[in-house]
């Protein structure tokens, strides 16, 4: 009979630097468990990236409403294909919106939705346009906000919080693609 060699008893390997193990896991999601998805290790200031998240939903929201207008209103040779553009804009910053929605909420602040303070807390203007060319005009400008806006709080937020900044970078994404469109039209706009 031959013996067999003793199972060598393994010990646990050393966690790396910045994990932390099972039962340092576990103890702090027992933490604060009426914070739901904001945990422990969530560093940054969590005040003040509601407060932005709610200034960047005021923008949204007024962008809605001034692509709808635009909508409405184009009139003119170009309209038909203008309106479109204005139309699927609207309907994207309706979903930016509902994506900073739910954020703030996961983040346990409120989203400000009050029509009385919409525009004072949007960082885009409404502006209604006189013409087809100048509500693109204005579009492409509000746009340009976004842009600056959206990086400036994706520098804000970092690593500290990366679901926001994903979000923040997908809606950026999609600013682009819209201040890319307006320039396009207005770069090959015919009359006045």
């Amino acid at each position: 009979m031959s013996k067999q060699p003793a199972a060598k008893k393994m010990s646990p390997s050393p966690q790396p630097a910045g994990i932390s193990d099972r039962s340092t896991l576990r103890a702090n999601a027992r933490k604060g468990i009426e914070d739901g998805a904001v945990t422990p290790s969530y560093s940054a200031d969590r005040k003040a990236v509601i407060k932005l998240l709610n200034d960047a939903l005021a923008t949204e929201w007024v962008c809605v409403l001034r692509y709808y207008r635009h909508y409405y209103m184009a009139k003119g040779m170009l309209a038909d294909s203008v309106k479109a553009e204005f139309l699927e804009h609207a309907q994207q910053e309706q979903a930016h919106a509902g994506l900073l929605a739910e954020r703030i909420v996961q983040l346990g602040g409120e989203p400000d939705l009050n029509p009385d303070t919409l525009t004072a807390r949007a960082h885009a203007e409404y502006k209604e346009g006189s013409d087809l060319r100048d509500m693109v005009r204005e579009n492409l400008i509000a746009e340009r906000i976004a842009i600056d806006s959206y990086r400036e709080m994706i520098n804000f937020v970092g690593d500290k919080d990366t679901t926001t900044k994903r979000i923040l970078e997908q809606i950026l994404a999609q600013e682009e693609e819209h201040a890319d469109d307006f320039a396009d039209l207005l770069e090959g706009w015919i009359g006045e």
